[in-house]
């Protein structure tokens, strides 16, 4: 009776502790992508070779990494961070260049991590190297949503 009370006192808890959470940003985590969801949510280069078309409807981090990578490994908690910080704001996507090498070709990737920044309506950048938070942040808030140039109006 006593471990079935002890159960019970502990099913209770993770109940309530699941059910307070809220579901907000903190819920939203970097998407795993594959050539076939590359090409439907960022960029179908097969249908659209000559020039770059974004398909998504908010501004997007890609990154290229592999799992065997020390330095992908730094940067894969800061992305989850930003991804949850940034919720609804941007996409943050990831791409395994050696589960996908001919996306990994497609876009010159050399070196990893390497990571594209898609902002709406504008040509993507590329960085390259394990970034600083900072780093990420000052990018999707200049670049990827405008921040700077808002607070200036």
């Amino acid at each position: 009776m006593r471990i079935s009370t002890i159960l019970f006192i502990a099913l209770i808890t993770c109940f309530s502790v699941s059910a307070s959470e809220p579901q907000s940003k903190n819920s939203v985590k970097p998407i795993e992508l594959t050539k076939a969801t590359f090409l439907e949510k960022v960029f179908n280069y097969e249908n659209n070779p000559e020039a770059w078309k974004y398909n998504g409807d908010k501004p997007a981090i890609v990154d290229f990494y592999a799992t065997w990578c020390g330095p992908c490994r730094i940067t894969s908690p800061i992305l989850s961070d930003l991804a949850a910080e940034y919720g609804d704001d941007i996409y943050v996507y990831k791409i395994d260049v050696d589960k996908e090498p001919e996306l990994a070709r497609m876009f010159g990737v050399q070196s990893i991590p390497m990571f594209l920044f898609i902002p709406m309506n504008e040509q993507p950048q590329v960085a390259m190297g394990a970034l600083p938070k900072k780093s990420f942040k000052e990018a999707i808030d200049n670049f990827l949503l405008k921040k700077d140039n808002q607070t200036e109006l």
